[in-house]
């Protein structure tokens, strides 16, 4: 992969070969399971299909073709834990490797910490300041009293 920018404006960085294959497996992945699952599905409907024939071979057809859908709809739901599985898998990946991301998100959310805590600071500085002009007086008013 080269520098590039992709659709959102974001540079793309040349991938090294492991992941770049990790990435390609991931997509094969992906089209395979979802040719599967369509592929199982058109099957199955070409099967509702009645076909013309005496009572006997009928009820044996049907039978055939109940058990060929059967067989076709787990090969669907096997299809669909393997997409759930795909898309863990691929989280996973983008949490690991994806440092670039990691880090800014870590930047920001440091210079956002650093700006709450100079907030506090000059809050707690400012409270500082006011009590001691309070406790000034306070003291003023207690040593001009004539109850001390």
């Amino acid at each position: 992969m080269s520098q590039s920018q992709s659709g959102g404006g974001v540079p793309q960085r040349a991938l090294p070969q492991s992941k770049d294959n990790q990435l390609k497996s991931y997509s094969r992945r992906l089209k395979d399971d979802v040719k599967s699952m369509m592929d199982n599905y058109t099957e199955i409907v070409k099967l509702a299909r009645v076909e013309d024939e005496t009572q006997v071979a009928r009820q044996m057809q049907g039978e055939q073709d109940q058990s060929e859908m059967q067989v076709r709809a787990a090969n669907i739901v096997r299809a669909g834990e393997s997409l759930l599985k795909l898309v863990s898998d691929i989280k996973q990946f983008l949490i690991l490797n994806d440092f670039p991301s990691v880090n800014e998100s870590i930047n920001q959310r440091t210079i956002f910490l650093r700006r709450v805590a100079e907030s506090f600071d000059e809050k707690i500085i400012q409270l500082r300041d006011d009590l001691a002009v309070d406790l000034y007086e306070i003291e003023e008013e207690y040593y001009s009293s004539k109850y001390k």
